[in-house]
């Protein structure tokens, strides 16, 4: 099975590849690797989830914040190199996580790309990852990550 299929197997679909929101590129390709921009909680261009966990958010919909914004990373990868199955492995994510003073369980938020990345590629799915807590992301949004992958 191929990984597009996979999602639609697990029930996902990708959004249109979100636009970049300033002065740089969603991916820049340097020999076999690709490194995809900060991607937002975000499909179709409209905000899925908005505020700080801990406030507005809960881990819950944190995490399924997180699981968008690995879906927006996707469909950016899929733009630039036309094919999911383009994808060697994913190698690296940095997850951030809008969140109050004292959060810690970042992890378990950031855990909804990882999850998602681990239930479409399998064991080119496991990647080294960051996972922090800070005061504020662009546009509100709950999460942000980045991602580097492997190309075939």
């Amino acid at each position: 099975m191929n990984y597009e299929a996979k999602l639609t197997a697990l029930g996902l679909t990708l959004p249109h590849p979100p636009v970049s929101a300033g002065a740089y590129v969603p991916t820049v390709r340097t020999g076999n690797l690709l490194f995809c921009a900060g991607t937002i909680a975000a499909f179709n261009g409209q905000q899925t989830h908005v505020g700080q966990v801990g406030k507005e958010q809960t881990i819950e919909t944190a995490k399924k914040s997180a699981e968008v914004c690995a879906l927006g990373t996707l469909a950016n990868i899929k733009a630039a190199v036309g094919s999911l199955d383009q994808i060697a492995r994913i190698v690296m994510v940095n997850g951030f996580v809008n969140a109050v003073d004292g959060f810690a369980d970042s992890p378990a938020v950031i855990n909804g790309a990882s999850e998602l990345f681990l239930a479409v590629f399998g064991d080119a799915g496991k990647h080294a990852r960051a996972a922090v807590a800070v005061n504020g992301l662009p546009r509100g949004s709950t999460t942000e990550i980045q991602v580097v992958v492997e190309l075939k």
